[in-house]
């Protein structure tokens, strides 16, 4: 993942609902799938067993995240247990087959929420995250960004 793409994800979760987390936590498995498919195809072993580590980070954080008030997440525990099924399989033999059905069950997954990533009007997660506003300077070929209450206490309150 290039430095401009952990920025944007970095501005993207300070700024999300819980909906929108779980989405962008499937983004990044589509992401790192990806990863671990060019790291296969160069014959990388380190970057491919370093790609599976990722997305079972993010695997690890969505199994962490289900509530077990509700049924329904019984059915998404299955299906994350079958996807790190697939991603030891697919660590162990170094093949792309059980990286392909991952990508198929995340990749439902991330549609899924998308389309009901718009019905959570819930607001960010996070607070006392600093405010960035873009376009209100240009640079020659760029926006750039800007960062208000740089100064301010983002830490613990007291």
């Amino acid at each position: 993942m290039t430095t401009e793409l952990k920025q944007e994800y970095t501005l993207r979760i300070t700024q999300a609902n819980k909906t929108q987390l779980i989405t962008i936590l499937y983004e990044m498995v589509l992401l790192y799938i990806d990863e671990a498919q060019e790291a296969l195809s160069a014959d990388n072993k380190m970057e491919f067993r370093s790609a599976i580590r990722k997305i079972r980070g993010c695997m690890n954080e969505l199994t962490a995240s289900l509530n077990f008030d509700y049924e329904l997440a019984q059915n998404f525990l299955q299906l994350y247990l079958y996807v790190n099924r697939e991603l030891v399989k697919a660590s162990s033999h170094y093949e792309k087959e059980s990286l392909e059905h991952v990508r198929l069950v995340i990749g439902q997954l991330h549609k899924a929420y998308q389309q009901i990533e718009n019905q959570d009007t819930s607001g960010p997660v996070m607070s006392n995250t600093q405010t960035v506003y873009v376009g209100l300077t240009y640079g020659r070929n760029n926006l750039t960004e800007n960062i208000s209450d740089s100064a301010s206490n983002r830490g613990f309150r007291v």
